[in-house]
């Protein structure tokens, strides 16, 4: 059992506070890899929740694993940018509440063939100037963000 299922048995769907890491993976043609999520069918990126002694790198790393089967490694991840505050507040489809410090990195370099699993219905990389209009809130600012640096628009660093 994770962490943030522990934490369940105790506070119900009461809000949480935790960390998540995230990863932006982007193929030759620049485009990035977006995951639709089984709970809700929105899109966002490969992350979840750091468990008890895990650096976020590992945490990255390991999420992105398990949800595209993809293998990154640590020394290829590059910070993007990191998001909290309401931005990070969450209600999931069963009602859980979270407020998430999610850190966001990117990379370019990555190995494998992917595969879905039982938290991913699709894996489909997209241009920046055309997502999909059904993201997942918790990716609309990474969404903004993206989109603002393909502008050449520094502003998104704040």
């Amino acid at each position: 059992m994770g962490y943030v299922e522990g934490i369940r048995k105790y506070v119900g769907h009461a809000p949480i506070f935790f960390c998540g890491a995230g990863v932006l993976i982007f193929n030759k043609e620049g485009q990035v890899l977006l995951q639709k999520r089984s709970d809700d069918g929105t899109w966002g990126n490969p992350g979840g929740a750091l468990e008890f002694g895990e650096t976020v790198y590992d945490a990255a790393i390991r999420e992105t694993k398990e949800e595209t089967n993809l293998d990154i490694k640590k020394e290829d991840l590059k910070l993007f940018k990191i998001y909290s505050g309401e931005e990070g507040h969450h209600v999931y489809p069963n009602g859980d509440e979270a407020y998430i410090v999610s850190i966001m990195f990117e990379t370019n370099v990555y190995e494998g063939e992917m595969h879905l699993d039982t938290e991913t219905l699709d894996l489909k990389f997209f241009d920046i100037d055309k997502l999909p209009d059904n993201l997942c809130k918790l990716f609309i600012p990474v969404a903004r963000d993206l989109k603002l640096r393909a502008k050449g628009d520094k502003s998104f660093q704040d």
